[in-house]
């Protein structure tokens, strides 16, 4: 029966301190704020799916429709970050 070596074994490391809370006010307008974000994602599907329905297809909007997608997806990324609190990925 061998003992094993006490070189071989890596040393445990201290646990890290986890983050703080974040504020409950703060969590609840960041949602707030990305609803409101979602609103002009929206409107640019909305936009887009009837500029592609009609019979001429009208260039100038398309700036302003990926604008509002854009701001829309801000609005999700927004949510999803105050949903998922002060999680660190590892």
């Amino acid at each position: 029966m061998s003992n094993p070596d006490p070189a071989s074994v890596p040393p445990t490391l201290p646990p890290s301190p986890a983050p703080p809370p974040r504020n409950g006010c703060l969590t609840a307008f960041m949602v707030v704020a990305g609803i409101v974000m979602l609103l002009p994602g929206l409107c640019a599907l909305i936009f887009g799916f009837a500029s592609l329905s009609e019979t001429h297809f009208d260039s100038s909007l398309m700036p302003l429709i990926v604008l509002g997608l854009l701001v829309g997806f801000g609005g999700i990324m927004l949510i999803r970050a105050a949903t998922r609190g002060g999680r660190r990925q590892v």
